[in-house]
C-alpha cells in the first residue's frame, strides 16, 4: 500500500544560512531588553487599565494553544489551496459563514510548478482572513514529501521563502500560525525530520519570527514511523520562545479508534500540544476513523483542520467538502466536517482576539444522551458511551452545572461488575478496585450556571458500564 501523499488537489499535487549576520541578533536583543524595560515601568506606574486585553500573539501552555487574551484556542477549520485557485478568494467568506474558526492557507514557494504566493498577495490573504474573523494558518506547500518527491523544497528553503515575508507577517501574531512546510519529509530517511525541523525552527527564531510554529509531521504528514512523537519533545526543546506546535495528518494510517487515541495519548503523556492538521474521511480508497478524530479532539481540546474545502483532483474528488467552491453545494463529506455532532458548526469558538471572550464551556449537543443517572448537588454528571468493541469500550463524561458555576470539580463512580478505566484524558483519575475518582485539570474547571460540559474521556475494559455518578463541586 502506498502510504505517499495526502494532498489531492490538481493531479501534479498528488504526490541558508544556519547563522544570521550579527545586526538581527543585536536587533532581537534590544527589542527583548525594550519590552522588557516597558513592561517594567508600565507595572511601577499601573498605566494599565483594569481588564485591558492584551494583544501579544499565541502561545503554548502545556498542550493548549493560548490566543493573544490567555484563552484556550482549539481551531475547526479546513483548509484552502489559495496559490492553486487564486480566483476564489470568496472561499475565506464562505468557511467563516459556516462556522469555520480557523483557515489554513495553501501558499507556493517557487520551488514546485504552481508559482510564488507574494507578499501583496499573502496581505491580502491576512487582512481577508481579518476580516472574516478566521485564525490564519499559513503553510508552504512545496516541501510536501521531499527526499521522495521530485522537486520538493527543503525546510531550510522553505525558511527562506518565509524570510522573505517577514515585513508582512510581524505584527500578526495575534492572528496568524506560520506552518513552516507542508508534510515536510515523505518515507525515504524520515529521520531527518529532527534535525531538519530543529534547524528550521531555528531559523525563523534567528529571523525574528515570534509566532507560533507549526510543524508536520514526516511520511508525508502521517508520521507511521513515529518520528515526530518520539522526537517532538527534542524539537519543543530547541525553541527558545516555548511556541512550537505539532500537526499530524490523519489519512488511512488512521483507520481504526484505537491508532487515533494511541497518537493523542502519547502527545497528552508528554505534555505537548498536536492538531490534526489535515485529515479525510476515506483517503486512497481506504477509511479513515474521522468519527474518532472528532470526538477524540472535542474531549481533549485538540484542534483540527479538515482537507479540504474544494477543488481537489488526481483522484481525490471525494476530499471536497463542496463542489465547485460552491457553499451551496455542500458533499456528503462536507457534511461531515461541517455538520455532524462533533463538526465545525457544533463545536467552533471564535478566538477572543475578533471582540469578547470565547463562551469556554460551551458544548456540542448530545445526540445521545448519557445513560447514567445524575445525582442532585452543585453539579450533576453522567457516564456516556461514545462506541465499543470486543474487550473495551470508549466512554465520555458529561457535567451539568446547577444554577451557580462551578469552579473546579471531583467526580465519584463505583463500577458493578469488572469494568475498569485503563487510559484517560483531560481529567486526573484515580481508582481502588471498582471505585474510581476523577478531578478536572485547571483548564477544564469552569462550568457556567446551568450549563453542560463534556469534561473528559476514557478508555476501559468490558463490560460497558454507565453507573450513577457522583459530581461535587470544589
Amino acid at each position: 500500500m502506498d502510504i505517499g501523499t495526502t494532498d489531492a488537489a490538481p493531479a501534479w499535487r498528488r504526490l541558508a544560512r544556519q547563522g544570521l549576520s550579527k545586526h538581527r541578533r543585536m536587533r532581537k536583543w534590544l527589542l527583548a531588553a525594550a519590552a522588557t524595560l516597558a513592561i517594567a515601568v508600565a507595572g511601577l506606574l499601573q498605566l494599565a487599565p483594569a481588564g485591558a486585553q492584551q494583544q501579544g500573539g499565541f502561545s503554548i501552555e502545556g498542550t493548549q494553544l493560548i490566543d493573544a487574551n490567555g484563552n484556550p484556542f482549539v481551531m475547526r477549520g479546513s483548509t484552502h489551496p489559495d496559490v492553486w485557485y487564486q480566483g476564489e478568494f470568496e472561499s475565506f467568506g464562505e468557511l467563516s459563514d459556516l462556522g469555520a474558526n480557523t483557515v489554513r492557507v495553501v501558499l507556493g514557494s517557487g520551488h514546485r510548478d504552481w508559482g510564488v504566493s507574494s507578499p501583496a498577495r499573502v496581505q491580502q490573504i491576512v487582512d481577508e482572513c481579518k476580516a472574516q474573523r478566521l485564525i490564519c494558518v499559513l503553510e508552504v506547500h512545496d516541501t510536501t514529501g521531499y527526499g521522495e518527491q521530485a522537486g520538493a523544497a527543503t525546510l531550510d528553503q522553505a525558511v527562506t521563502f518565509w524570510e522573505g515575508l517577514y515585513s508582512v507577517l510581524e505584527g500578526e501574531e495575534a492572528y496568524v500560525l506560520i506552518n513552516i512546510g507542508n508534510e515536510p519529509i515523505g518515507n525515504q530517511d524520515p529521520q531527518q525530520w529532527t534535525q531538519a525541523t530543529v534547524n528550521a525552527v531555528d531559523r525563523m527564531r534567528d529571523i525574528g519570527f515570534e509566532h507560533t510554529l507549526v510543524v508536520d509531521a514526516p511520511n508525508w504528514g502521517q508520521d507511521w514511523t513515529n518520528t515526530m512523537r518520539d522526537n517532538a519533545p527534542t524539537v519543543a526543546a530547541a525553541d527558545p520562545l516555548g511556541n512550537t506546535l505539532f500537526s499530524v495528518h490523519m489519512y488511512q494510517v488512521y483507520g481504526n479508534a484505537q491508532t487515533v487515541i494511541d497518537y493523542f495519548d502519547a502527545f497528552e503523556a508528554m505534555n505537548l500540544p498536536l492538531i490534526v492538521g489535515e485529515y479525510g474521511d476515506v483517503h486512497q480508497g481506504e477509511p479513515v476513523a474521522w468519527q474518532t478524530v472528532q470526538s477524540e479532539a472535542q474531549a481533549r481540546g485538540i484542534g483540527w483542520i479538515a482537507w479540504s474545502y474544494s477543488g481537489n483532483g488526481g483522484g481525490a474528488e471525494n476530499l471536497d467538502q463542496v463542489l465547485n467552491f460552491d457553499p451551496n453545494q455542500m458533499t456528503d463529506y462536507g457534511r461531515k466536517i461541517f455538520e455532524s455532532q462533533y463538526g465545525i458548526q457544533n463545536t467552533a469558538e471564535r478566538a477572543s482576539v475578533y471582540g469578547g471572550d470565547p463562551d469556554p464551556t460551551t458544548t456540542p449537543p448530545i445526540e445521545e444522551p448519557p445513560t447514567g443517572g445524575p445525582i442532585e448537588g452543585d453539579c450533576e454528571a453522567a457516564i456516556g458511551v461514545v462506541g465499543n468493541w470486543d474487550s473495551g469500550w470508549q466512554g465520555k463524561v458529561v457535567i451539568t452545572a446547577s444554577e451557580g458555576a462551578v469552579d473546579g470539580w471531583r467526580l465519584t463512580w463505583t463500577w458493578a461488575g469488572s469494568t475498569r478505566i485503563t487510559s484517560s484524558w483531560n481529567a486526573a483519575v484515580t481508582a481502588s478496585g471498582a471505585n474510581v475518582t476523577a478531578e478536572d485539570v485547571g483548564w477544564n474547571a469552569v462550568i457556567a450556571g446551568g450549563e453542560s460540559r463534556e469534561v473528559f474521556g476514557f478508555i476501559a475494559s468490558s463490560p460497558t458500564g454507565t453507573p450513577a455518578v457522583t459530581c461535587e463541586a470544589i
